[in-house]
């Protein structure tokens, strides 16, 4: 049963799916938009998707970032996105260590829990784009499809990444671009 008043998301990941992974990026003005991104978000929207971003930033609690810097990193990638009808709604992170064990770091799902609440998501009927198996994982304990896009360079680790763990995606895909593309045509 489809909730009329709720609408479905497109959950997507940050750092490697979205733009490339520059490990604990602290200045806004040193990220890069993967090609084709903006074009799928833009489409995302269009086909009735809110577009939500939910990340792991530990750097926050290592020291290397702070929150101001994330917010400034968010802020600088919906500048870009803005004129092509591709800014994310939310941004939703969490700032702790993988070893704090907390439920909002993916795979845990408490942070889309959030957003579902916040936006008055339907989840049932949302998908997840990410690169790595927590994002796998979060979107299989939500019960929703996943897709995966290994960051250029990275396919054989993530591979074993998502063998170590039994995640295995919905939908496998080269590019954001085609695994957006991939997931709307499933409707």
């Amino acid at each position: 049963m489809v909730d009329s008043g709720r609408t479905p998301a497109l959950f997507v990941d940050r750092d490697g799916t979205l733009m490339v992974d520059l490990h604990y990026l602290a200045e806004a003005d040193r990220l890069e938009i993967y090609r084709g991104v903006t074009e799928a978000l833009s489409l995302a929207r269009a086909h009735g998707l809110r577009l939500v971003c939910v990340t792991n930033q530990s750097g926050i609690e290592r020291g290397l970032v702070t929150d101001e810097d994330v917010r400034r990193i968010h802020a600088r990638l919906n500048e870009r996105l803005r004129p092509h009808g591709a800014e994310i709604d939310a941004f939703y992170y969490c700032p702790h260590l993988p070893e704090r064990g907390c439920r909002c770091r993916k795979p845990g799902t408490e942070l889309f829990e959030r957003a579902r609440r916040d936006l008055n998501l339907d989840i049932a009927r949302s998908a997840i784009v990410g690169d790595r198996w927590l994002d796998i994982e979060a979107g299989r304990r939500l019960g929703i499809p996943t897709a995966l896009v290994p960051p250029p360079g990275h396919e054989a680790e993530i591979e074993a990444e998502l063998r170590a763990h039994g995640a295995m995606p919905d939908i496998r895909a080269r590019t954001f671009r085609a695994a957006v593309l991939r997931l709307l045509a499933r409707g």
